[in-house]
């Protein structure tokens, strides 16, 4: 423990009485003088009176000296202590005092030294923690920018750093300014107020991230922290996974299909063969049904597979608004834009159906699944809400890849084929969890032919 600087009282003082002794033993030496000082008086001048007025002015004096040297101490004692306050109150914890006594001054004053020592101690150990805890949050792969109240970074890693400022500083400057320089994706997601999935160009690379954004108080005053986590290496992990579970799935289908075709097959044979043709009827049936489920199975993904190029014209909000709520019901949040949409009915209106279809199987309410349409300027924007579980941050890292889907029966294309409609149409799709729950799915596409 680093022994503290030291307060010196005076080292002549050394009583050994406790306090309470050495105030009694003024008292009586106070009536000691008084009666000494009384009993001269009054058989010196014979008058009581005279006499007590002798006495009261002969005591003065010695009261005062005898009261001084006795408060003396304590008085030096109360100044050595609010110093040492006042050094705490400065964050200066390395005063001490020199012990000299052993009364309750003296216990007082061990105590106040107990104290800083303590202090110390706890001081040295937070400042290791924040030493730690700053190496760790500057080697961090994961970008961090925590922002004040007034919007300005209070703190950003290397990985912000090189990120968002070539590796320059961004510490005091506004987080509003930076946004004006990052890219459009990234200003939407953060704006978005909670944590988002978006793609963004860099260096010429297509590139995928996960924005988290959190706010809490710290030292009294409100901050937020972004974290932005690069997932391109992870999903192209992620996508030769579901390329092996996709060839596994369908082998599965198939080997499901073709099995009992093929029995089928054998078994019309062996009847026609033997002549009763009574029963061909029900074996070809057989037959044609599991050759549909087949094709129904395989077109889904020739879809997906074989996404024709966009042919995008304008389009009337309330007519296309109604034709989608004859296949899922919604409420449409807002008003819907005067200004015509511009894109390919068919294909849209296929991604906002599966979309619908996942926000009612999401576990909310059906009332509480919503279609936001806004226009502003070249871009139109379509969302869709509602209030289930919302996903985690591993589903939402994942979800826009082919295949990948948390439902038993689910195929995983709904939102794949949703993000290949919304690229083809220039735009983008974005994902974030609402707060109070939910999840918000965003088609931005641009309002002019691409």
């Amino acid at each position: 423990m680093a022994t503290g600087r030291l307060l010196r009282m005076n080292p002549r003082l050394r009583p050994t009485l406790s306090l309470r002794a050495k105030l009694t033993a003024l008292l009586f030496a106070l009536v000691a003088l008084a009666a000494g000082v009384g009993a001269w008086a009054a058989h010196a001048l014979g008058d009581a009176v005279l006499a007590w007025v002798l006495i009261v002015a002969a005591s003065i004096v010695p009261v005062l000296w005898l009261a001084g040297r006795v408060m003396q101490p304590v008085g030096q004692m109360l100044r050595a202590l609010s110093g040492m306050v006042a050094s705490y109150k400065e964050g200066d914890f390395s005063l001490s005092l020199v012990v000299r006594r052993d009364d309750e001054l003296g216990d007082l004053m061990k105590a106040h030294n107990d104290l800083a020592a303590a202090l110390r101690t706890q001081r040295a150990h937070l400042v290791q923690r924040e030493l730690l805890l700053d190496t760790v949050m500057q080697n961090s792969p994961l970008a961090l920018v925590l922002v004040d109240a007034h919007e300005r970074i209070a703190y950003a890693n290397i990985a912000a750093r090189h990120l968002l400022s070539e590796g320059r500083s961004l510490t005091g400057l506004r987080f509003g300014d930076m946004l004006e320089r990052a890219p459009p994706a990234l200003r939407d997601a953060a704006a978005a107020q909670g944590d988002t999935l978006f793609s963004t160009e860099i260096e010429g690379v297509e590139e995928t991230f996960h924005l988290s954004q959190r706010a809490f108080i710290l030292k009294g005053s409100p901050f937020r922290l972004y974290l932005l986590k690069r997932l391109t290496r992870e999903l192209s992990r992620q996508e030769v996974s579901t390329w092996k579970k996709l060839i596994r799935v369908l082998s599965h289908e198939l080997n499901n299909s073709l099995g009992p075709l093929s029995s089928l097959a054998h078994s019309g044979a062996e009847i026609a063969r033997r002549g009763d043709h009574s029963t061909l009827p029900a074996v070809f049936a057989a037959i044609g049904e599991r050759a549909e489920h087949l094709h129904h199975f395989v077109s889904g993904y020739a879809t997906f597979a074989r996404l024709p190029a966009p042919r995008p014209g304008p389009i009337e909000w309330a007519g296309f608004v109604a034709d989608l709520a004859r296949q899922q019901p919604f409420t449409v949040a807002g008003i819907l834009p005067s200004i015509p949409g511009w894109f390919d009915r068919a294909q849209v209106e296929q991604a906002l159906i599966n979309l619908l279809k996942n926000a009612h199987e999401a576990g909310g309410a059906e009332t509480e699944v919503e279609l936001l349409i806004l226009c502003a300027g070249t871009d139109q924007r379509i969302e869709v809400r509602d209030r289930g579980s919302g996903m985690s941050q591993t589903v939402l890292a994942q979800a826009l890849l082919p295949f990948y889907s948390t439902k038993r029966s689910g195929t995983g294309l709904g939102l794949a084929l949703a993000r290949e409609i919304a690229e083809a149409h220039g735009g983008r799709i974005q994902l974030a969890n609402r707060e109070g729950g939910g999840l918000r799915v965003v088609l931005d596409l641009p309002l002019a032919s691409p």
